[in-house]
């Protein structure tokens, strides 16, 4: 093919699934060595966008542009024959989830060799070394003994590097990254956007597909902006960012947290409760008992055919009334496991918990029984932490029954209550939670939490799963409970933005130990720690000062 000419050209793009549009008339265009990013929510079309170029728009679809040409080839109407031969030769495809998307059963040089041999490159020896050079060229330490491990045995940061080499291992002149870094630490997903701009500084164009748009600017050229299945804006990156044009890519912007002083709203979707303030009992801010204090934390876990595994060692830190305590690091850093301490899901091996100025840890969990309605948790993935048998003010019926018989009816006025609380419609309560969409989910999770009226909130990652604008709702809404309800959070996560916007203080973990603390805004301007100063360089749209 022609080296100058457009490696992807899309002109009046159609998708729909039966009667259903799910694309509209989408035109872009990517050249040698050219980074476009496609930006959008969940539902805006972008996924289905890409899928569609390579010929997997799914059963039912239906496809139809003026113009689909890609790598040089006219894809309109190509067998699936004809596709299997353009997939990762011509055009490597790189998906969000490398654990779903890599056969847990197999080795992770198999997956990678498949790609080769499916090809016809080369004998089984010479496949193997290229695998070798593959792991190695995306970053992966000790490549032979990477290639014979399977996904499982891998962090999330080396089964997204293995899952790139896979798309790259036959040099395809396109790749197209479907968020290849969302839930990925900082640091990891520096690396991969690093990778993917090698890839594209070696000429290779790219299709790169994000709900973030401080994610992809160090690394597209170009920005296209979907929204309901339409491109609403697109332009060189520099103006996209800097000069937004379309409401919606400004409230994309704006619901970023990178910047944004503590308890200024990110999303203009957010509202304020109406329902009365509880009857919660306050402690003193800052300075005064804390409500949550820990003491020398270390826990162990053991490894089988290995030395122990220290997960945390000698962690310590003080919750104050109505403050947030932020808690950041990488995967592995000793976040959760330190939060299932405090939460007495989990016994440290040393140090204490006291809740409220009382032990916490040191007793056993019959004594804590009457105490916990005071503590309660948010979690990541709140559909996997629910019953799937219960509707959503089932949900809430149980946790307003305290492990007594769940009544719904009984409870109607207070299920109400909650759902209004945290800005669902009272109707919700009868709906399933697997109908309801992610930032809906994360609501319900927060009023099932609320519903026994606890002082503390640990939220684990309640946000990381969550497209930036209903990021920004779930994060505005936490935060105006909180002023309402007098609450203190422990609140974990990977995003420094996310981190720097909630939290008055804040704690950096790394291998396990609190590598620096103290005030939020000392931490971010003047970093003390190495591994601070790296997390931030890494965090997209993150720097010192203001």
């Amino acid at each position: 093919m022609n080296a100058t000419a457009p490696l992807l050209r899309v002109e009046n793009l159609d998708v729909a699934f039966g009667e259903t549009p799910v694309v509209l008339d989408v035109s872009f265009t990517v050249n040698p060595g050219e980074c476009l990013a496609l930006v959008g929510e969940s539902g805006s079309g972008k996924s289905v966008t890409a899928r569609s170029l390579i010929g997997l728009a799914g059963p039912g679809s239906t496809v139809r542009a003026n113009a689909l040409e890609v790598a040089g080839v006219d894809a309109r109407g190509l067998s699936q024959r004809a596709w299997r031969s353009i997939r990762g030769k011509r055009v490597g495809f790189i998906l969000q989830d490398a654990l779903t998307s890599l056969d847990p059963l197999r080795k992770i040089g198999k997956e990678i060799d498949d790609a080769l041999r499916l090809h016809g490159s080369g004998s089984g020896a010479a496949r193997a070394a290229r695998v070798v050079e593959l792991l190695e060229a995306v970053g992966l330490d000790d490549p032979v003994r990477r290639a014979s491990q399977r996904s499982g045995e891998l962090s999330g940061g080396m089964r997204q590097r293995a899952l790139i080499a896979s798309a790259i291992a036959l040099d395809p002149a396109l790749v197209i990254a479907d968020e290849p870094t969302t839930a990925l630490d900082a640091t990891i997903a520096a690396q991969v956007m690093d990778l993917l701009g090698g890839l594209r500084a070696a000429g290779s164009g790219m299709l790169l597909i994000s709900h973030d748009l401080a994610a992809v600017a160090n690394l597209a050229d170009s920005i296209a902006v979907m929204q309901g299945g339409r491109i609403v804006e697109s332009g060189p990156a520099e103006r996209i960012l800097g000069d937004p044009q379309h409401p919606y890519t400004r409230a994309l912007l704006a619901a970023v947290p990178a910047g944004k002083p503590r308890f200024a709203p990110l999303s203009p979707a957010s509202t304020r409760a109406s329902t009365p303030l509880p009857d919660t009992p306050q402690e003193s801010q800052a300075g005064g008992r804390p409500v949550l204090r820990a003491e020398a934390l270390s826990k162990s876990f053991t490894v089988p055919g290995g030395p122990d595994f220290a997960a945390v060692k000698d962690v310590g830190f003080e919750l104050h009334a109505g403050r947030t305590l932020g808690v950041v690091g990488e995967s592995g850093s000793g976040k959760t496991t330190t939060a299932r301490m405090a939460l007495g899901l989990l016994a440290p091996d040393a140090g204490t918990v006291e809740l409220f100025g009382e032990p916490w840890s040191q007793v056993p969990e019959a004594a804590r029984r009457t105490r916990r309605s005071a503590l309660g948790a948010i979690y990541q993935d709140p559909l996997s932490s629910f019953d799937p048998r219960l509707s959503a003010g089932a949900l809430l019926a149980d946790a307003l029954s305290f492990g007594a018989t769940r009544n719904p009816r009984k409870h109607a006025a207070k299920i109400s209550e909650l759902l209004a609380l945290v800005g669902l419609d009272k109707d919700l309560a009868g709906r399933n939670p697997a109908t309801l969409s992610g930032g809906q989910r994360q609501r319900l999770a927060i009023a099932r939490a609320l519903a026994p009226n606890p002082r503390v909130l640990i939220c684990d990652e309640p946000v990381s799963a969550l497209d930036v604008s209903i990021q920004a709702q779930v994060l505005d809404l936490l935060d105006d409970l909180q002023r309402r309800l007098g609450l203190s959070y422990l609140f974990i996560s990977h995003d420094l933005s996310v981190i720097r916007h909630m939290s008055d203080e804040v704690l950096v973990m790394q291998g396990g130990k609190i590598v620096e603390s103290g005030p939020t805004e000392a931490v971010f301007t003047a970093p003390a720690h190495p591994y601070t100063r790296t997390l931030l360089a890494a965090s997209p749209g993150v720097v010192s000062g203001r």
